[in-house]
């Protein structure tokens, strides 16, 4: 098992070019179980999680082949509907073959995805819809089990908003009969680069980044040719990253637009924040304000930074208060933070971080994804030692290359056997 060590105390400076996104990577994907035909997808990310659904798509009959930089992949010869739990375990979002198969297939069979270090994300939602619009469904062994001879449009409303059960139900309704209506729907970038797909295959779809969104169903689908949006979090890290180190960080290739509320923060902690085209400049502050942060969904501050900003947030002057409001166990990077001289007390949905002048290395665990950049983030600014961080198969599924990028910005960092 692989590990990272750090030696912290240097500025990075220099250029980084974003890669593909995860989040956007894995529902593209599973449209093209829509359809057969081959498919023509750029940008897609070389990460664990990619490589999963990869597999488990290849179980079920597509075949996938490399041309000039893109992934095509066809669906022509489906022949399976079971997505074995051996691999759905790794990674809860395999849950998005389901409404494809549904309608394409009439059938499927998906392993429930179990728990999650960050929180239950429960898959009701996702059932319910497809229930409405008709499915019969049952649950055996930890398997849902669905049948459809005809999925039919259908009124949903999202209890709270979801993104994967909102593109879910989106690849479902693409070939439903009627109408469907989304309503308290997700609105985050990724649903809006799902949807564009989808219209690129032929679907009718309006009101994607809104919390309405209206499928009309078509009879068949088409193959299409899809560039994957840049990864909004993976861009966000490096700008906490270049914030926190006091230096001078271009991210390039991002959509400055998607990260509009890191920005306004990393401002008011003193950075300085420089947008020009596809390019965001940041400039680390001589001393870094504490800054209060409220997790919301999309447009509001990202879940999926709040561990990063934290890890900011300790080398702060004063005291931060940091809510999360959109998983109920996302502060398990709290404890490893501590062990690297950090102050921070945590009272339920809220973390109490008490700045210091450094971070101490130390060797560290990773629990979840986005807790591994948080603990890369915090080993950049220790200082007096090395920081080793464990268990960072977490961290190669949602980044691609990271410590290749970190070298490129002058860091003291490698990857070692453990």
């Amino acid at each position: 098992m692989d590990k990272i060590i750090i030696e912290g105390g240097k500025p990075l400076n220099g250029n980084v070019t974003v890669s593909g996104a995860k989040n956007a990577a894995l529902p593209v994907l599973a449209a093209c179980l829509l359809t057969g035909g081959w498919h023509r997808l750029e940008n897609i990310p070389k990460l664990r999680d990619v490589r999963t659904i990869l597999r488990i798509m290849a179980q079920l009959g597509v075949v996938f082949r490399e041309e000039e930089g893109a992934v095509m992949v066809n669906s022509d010869d489906l022949n399976a509907y079971e997505a074995p739990y051996d691999l759905v375990k790794t990674m809860r979002a395999s849950i998005l073959l389901l409404g494809p198969l549904l309608a394409r297939y009439g059938r499927a069979k998906i392993s429930l995805p179990g728990g999650c270090a960050i929180g239950a994300r429960p898959v009701d939602m996702h059932l319910k819809a497809l229930v409405a619009m008709g499915a019969d469904m049952y649950l055996e062994e930890g398997y849902v089990n669905a049948r459809a001879d005809c999925l039919k449009g259908a009124e949903i409303f999202f209890d709270i908003q979801t993104v994967t059960g909102t593109e879910n139900i989106m690849m479902a309704a693409a070939l439903a009969k009627g109408k469907t209506v989304l309503k308290n729907a997700a609105k985050e970038p990724e649903i809006q680069d799902l949807a564009r797909m989808l219209r690129g295959m032929g679907a009718d779809i309006e009101g994607d980044g809104t919390d309405t969104i209206v499928i009309r169903g078509v009879d068949r689908l088409a193959p299409t040719a899809h560039t994957i949006l840049p990864d909004r979090i993976e861009a966000g890290t490096f700008m906490i990253a270049g914030a926190m180190t006091r230096g001078d960080v271009t991210v390039q290739g991002c959509r400055p637009e998607h990260l509009e509320a890191l920005m306004e923060k990393l401002q008011t902690a003193g950075a300085r924040v420089q947008v020009e085209g596809d390019r965001v400049r940041v400039r680390g502050p001589d001393a870094i304000e504490s800054v209060d942060v409220t997790t919301l969904p999309f447009p509001g501050f990202p879940t999926d930074l709040q561990a990063q900003f934290m890890a900011f947030m300790c080398t702060g002057k004063g005291s931060s208060v940091i809510r999360e409001t959109i998983f109920e166990n996302r502060f398990i990077h709290v404890s490893e933070l501590l062990r690297m001289g950090a102050d921070i007390e945590i009272s339920g949905n809220q973390a109490v971080v008490k700045g210091r002048p450094h971070l101490l290395p130390a060797p560290v665990m990773a629990t979840d994804l986005r807790a591994s950049a948080s603990l890369v983030l915090a080993g950049l600014v220790a200082e007096g030692g090395m920081t080793e961080v464990h268990r960072i198969y977490h961290l190669d599924r949602g980044y691609e290359a990271m410590e290749e990028k970190f070298r490129g910005l002058g860091a003291s960092i490698r990857r070692e056997r453990a």
